[in-house]
């Protein structure tokens, strides 16, 4: 492969044409499904308030969120694969423009069944957009800038998350009349942006969104029987990724009968499906070819890197206002009526019983935005540093980094430890992309489509783990609760750290030629 020319710059394929004015349109999705999925971030403190729920039980506003990831991830690889990009785009803006207008109801019905369909619908629509559009900004030019350009396009996906909790400030938590007050204005944002995204309908209806065809260096997207030189060379990886994949299926299941559904079933009992599929993936893994995503490791691993990592953001994101609020140091006189303390938490500060100052929900909300900024300014300078070196060893140093933030976090150590909070927004910031460029990375143009659809439904990790994390907050304190991240960044970082061995290429660029 020839080293790309300066002149072509970021957006222009092989055959010479621009698509600068294309990808920064459907960055403007990325911005979307960042200020919903903020938005959602923000609610659980709200119906916990409004309800008397404990943050495990709020924690269903998580699960009904990834739970329409879950739902819609594989029909929208399917759709994605029928109606091309633009036809994907399109109906998946519609679906959430329909979960938007929902909310209106919602609120008359005032039931929270009926605000957790909203945000499945919304979610279900936002899984259509994100498996389409992840993938379509890595072909939107060379090879080699594919996983700058997603993150770019996830620096809109940053500002999207800023500005989230700062609308959730004025329309969830009131200053006046409680909960009850703030329940009969939730709607109001969410059918703004169903009118907004109407509007995007029309324009991507007139704009031109090519198809583009990408170099299948795996041959994924070729059929037929393999020959020898062809087979599988990573069958026991791929056997092990697949098996893990399906160890955190199993998981799933026995998380939502014990932490949610509270229904008391023996563990062992979960061994019994583990075992049959572990028998069917052995012989199912001495049958793969190259031609198969499965047989390619650094795919398997994106999915459950993935899983990870939404359960580690989803986690952190929505009990931020629990810790902010729970461990906290109490501000005292003179911070409190500094300008700029003043200026920007306003009546989002209130006087503390043993003197002093804390947070009210309103005030940490907007100190949520704060924390966004950061990961909108992780993502801005992290698409600078994946121009200078390799996605794979960023993303595990950045797990790395999190790994020990998460444990100053635990070690309740006053002001650092919360700091380390807001660290974690930086160090995630890149994450989500380069898992998604750096599994996909190799794969065919209609592979790529298929396996997007896969690494878009492990978001269900968002699903799950903050119902993990909401329970140790409820049993131990908010800082305990940081273990559930922890772990995850753990796993992530030896994904980033392996990578070049389970896709057999140095970095994102190229592909090295061992067993291919």
């Amino acid at each position: 492969m020839s080293d790309l020319s300066p002149k072509k710059g970021f957006f222009t394929t092989e055959d010479g044409k621009n698509h600068t004015g294309t990808f920064f349109l459907v960055a403007i999705l990325f911005a979307l499904w960042a200020i919903l999925n903020s938005l959602i971030d923000t609610m659980d403190k709200h119906f916990q308030d409004l309800l008397h729920l404990s943050k495990a039980q709020s924690a269903w506003v998580q699960f009904a969120h990834y739970f329409g990831y879950t739902l819609m991830a594989l029909p929208a690889g399917l759709l994605t694969r029928k109606l091309g990009y633009k036809g994907g785009i399109i109906f998946g803006l519609l679906l959430v423009s329909v979960g938007g207008f929902w909310f209106v109801p919602a609120t008359s019905i005032a039931a929270f069944w009926a605000f957790l369909l909203g945000v499945c619908v919304v979610a279900m629509g936002l899984t259509v957009l994100e498996t389409v559009a992840n993938p379509y900004t890595t072909v939107l030019g060379p090879k080699q800038y594919g996983t700058f350009r997603i993150n770019l396009a996830q620096s809109f996906n940053g500002a999207g998350w800023i500005t989230g909790p700062y609308i959730a400030s004025y329309f969830f938590y009131a200053t006046t009349g409680g909960a009850e007050a703030a329940n009969k204005t939730l709607y109001i944002p969410y059918l703004i942006i169903a009118i907004l995204v109407l509007v995007l309908v029309v324009m991507f209806w007139r704009a031109d969104l090519p198809e583009i065809k990408t170099q299948d260096d795996f041959h994924t997207d070729e059929s037929g029987a393999a020959p020898p030189q062809d087979r599988a060379v990573h069958k026991g990886a791929a056997f092990l990724l697949m098996l893990a994949g399906v160890g955190v299926i199993v998981f799933s299941v026995y998380a939502i009968l014990t932490f949610v559904m509270e229904v008391a079933v023996p563990g062992w009992i979960f061994l019994v499906p583990l075992a049959i599929a572990a028998i069917w993936l052995w012989s199912y893994a001495q049958r793969l070819t190259v031609h198969d995503i499965w047989a390619h490791p650094h795919f398997s691993g994106a999915t459950l890197s993935q899983f990870f990592y939404v359960a580690a953001q989803a986690g952190i994101f929505s009990f931020f206002i629990n810790y902010m609020i729970a461990e906290l140091p109490v501000i005292s006189d003179a911070a409190r009526h500094q300008g700029l303390v003043s200026w920007y938490l306003g009546e989002g500060i209130e006087k503390a019983a043993g003197g002093g100052w804390h947070l009210t929900d309103s005030g940490a909300s907007r100190m949520q935005s704060i924390a966004f900024f950061l990961f909108f300014l992780g993502r801005v300078i992290g698409a600078a540093i994946l121009r200078k070196t390799s996605a794979h060893r960023a993303l595990g140093t950045y797990a790395l980094v999190n790994l020990v933030l998460c444990g100053l976090v635990m070690a309740k150590v006053g002001w650092l430890s919360v700091a380390a909070v807001f660290g974690t927004f930086f160090f995630m910031s890149i994450m989500f992309p380069t898992i998604f460029a750096l599994g996909i990375f190799g794969l065919g143009p209609d592979s790529k489509k298929k396996a997007s659809a896969f690494i878009v439904m492990s978001i269900t990790g968002g699903a799950l783990m903050p119902k993990l994390m909401g329970r140790l907050g409820d049993v131990y304190n908010m800082s305990t609760a940081f273990l559930m991240p922890l772990c995850c960044f753990l796993l992530i970082a030896l994904y980033g750290f392996s990578w070049s061995k389970l896709s057999q290429a140095e970095n994102a660029g190229t592909v090295g030629t061992s067993g291919h």
